[in-house]
């Protein structure tokens, strides 16, 4: 009986079941009067959504991370992005390698999983490399960000501040602390400094193209062609994306949103807001003067999210490519869907399609939820559901203003963002009783 009970217990469950608990322990700490600088208690669905919006490294905020919260907060809040963007089940593995406990065999299927790990014998070397990795760009980010931050606030809360916004891009959370320059300003301050916006940039990128890429990196350096498909596939959408998006932006803004900026700072705000726009939630500029084409391109942005097994959310970049290529294949009628002279499984591309049409699903249910309870414009509705679903965390500043229905179905939209997709495709592809006997088959019109 025990080990029937044992088996029941599926990854999304426990994924979903290990997140929920964070989630809950994190928001009951927010809470209490320590954690906030008043000395107040703190309104529970305002602590309960910004939680959920740092466990699933999302960045949309209810309160001012610097205004609002204390120092106690804010470490609370700094463990539930660290924990949220290394993954709950990379945690659980750290704490038994400490331990110098066996992983056994079911955990080592979960942890493979959960880090985007292809390879069983593998997953404890992915997990070191994983936090040795984390530690040490999170260290660096820390080290170059210091530089700015230290003469403008000295050297102890330089120091920290610099810490804490290198594990925010790293993790691709977006929490920030420039609420001391002006509430919900994020990094606007910062707009025409190269140090800090590259700093930031090469942060959520590393963080957000997923482990197995590291792992690939690490071994083969630049020797392209022995990464694996997974790897080519992440790095090219992303490079694609990045060069894309930066290009779009500056066009698109150049005469508008990015109009009072230099030529050089034109195009280094159109490659952060590239780059934030994604995964991370960090802003630079004004997100409600986007004009309407930067305003969809940025929701699709969102959408699409980082890589598989990384700090990001989002359907992420290896499932867009391989619906895009699929569909580029049935176009052509071949039989076979082929990339980088490998061919795909049916199985992979059935789970790019699902996991892409639950996205859609729950984003365009959630859309019209709140346009019956939210009197904002329907640009802003829509971007502020693609920010949560995609945990991005950029918002066009109607994040505080929304009801109480509305902050519960965006904590709701965050917690799936983070988990839902993955946790969906698995279980729908978790091993069942096959029936014996087959349907007959009949054709229908499609097109």
């Amino acid at each position: 009986m025990k080990n029937k009970k044992r088996a029941r217990i599926s990854y999304p469950r426990l994924l979903a079941g290990g997140f929920g608990i964070l989630i809950l322990i994190g928001a009951l700490l927010l809470t209490l009067p320590i954690a906030s600088k008043s000395g107040q208690w703190s309104d529970p669905v305002n602590c309960l959504f910004t939680a959920t919006s740092a466990t699933c490294v999302t960045g949309l905020i209810a309160y001012d991370t610097f205004t609002h919260w204390s120092m106690f907060g804010q470490l609370v809040i700094l463990f539930l992005i660290q924990i949220g963007g290394l993954g709950f089940m990379t945690i659980i593995s750290i704490f038994a390698m400490l331990a110098k406990k066996r992983i056994s065999l079911r955990d080592r299927l979960l942890l493979m999983q959960s880090s985007g790990s292809m390879d069983l014998d593998g997953v404890g070397r992915l997990i070191q490399r994983i936090i040795v990795g984390t530690l040490f760009f999170e260290m660096a980010g820390a080290v170059l960000l210091s530089i700015r931050f230290i003469p403008m606030y000295g050297w102890g809360e330089g120091i920290y501040n610099a810490i804490f916004h290198s594990v925010s891009a790293f993790c691709n959370a977006g929490f920030d602390l420039m609420g001391k320059e002006g509430a919900f300003s994020s990094l606007t301050t910062f707009n025409s400094d190269p140090l800090v916006l590259i700093t930031v940039i090469l942060l959520i990128v590393i963080g957000g193209i997923g482990f197995l890429v590291w792992s690939d990196i690490s071994h083969y350096k630049c020797k392209l062609k022995r990464y694996s498909l997974h790897s080519k596939i992440a790095l090219t959408t992303t490079v694609v994306l990045l060069i894309g998006g930066t290009l779009f932006y500056y066009f698109a803004e150049r005469g508008g949103n990015l109009a009072a900026f230099s030529e050089g700072d034109k195009w280094l705000n159109a490659a952060f807001q590239s780059v934030t726009l994604r995964t991370a939630g960090f802003n630079a500029v004004d997100q409600s003067a986007l004009s309407p084409a930067g305003s969809i391109l940025g929701c699709i942005l969102m959408l699409i999210g980082g890589s598989p097994g990384s700090t990001a959310g989002g359907v992420k970049t290896v499932t867009i490519a391989v619906v895009l290529i699929a569909a580029f294949a049935l176009s052509r009628n071949r039989r076979e869907t082929e990339v980088f002279k490998r061919r795909l499984p049916d199985g992979a591309i059935r789970q790019a399609f699902a996991v892409l049409i639950i996205y859609i699903i729950v984003l365009f249910t959630s859309v019209i939820l709140l346009s019956f309870t939210e009197s904002f414009d329907l640009r802003e509705i829509f971007f502020e559901v693609s920010s949560a679903i995609g945990t991005v965390g950029i918002t066009m500043g109607i994040t505080q203003s929304l009801s109480l229905f509305g902050k519960l179905l965006i904590t709701f939209v965050m917690f799936f963002g983070r988990i839902g997709g993955l946790s969906m495709v698995m279980a729908f592809s978790e091993d069942r009783p096959k029936p014996h006997m087959q349907r007959p088959e009949e054709n229908i019109l499609i097109g």
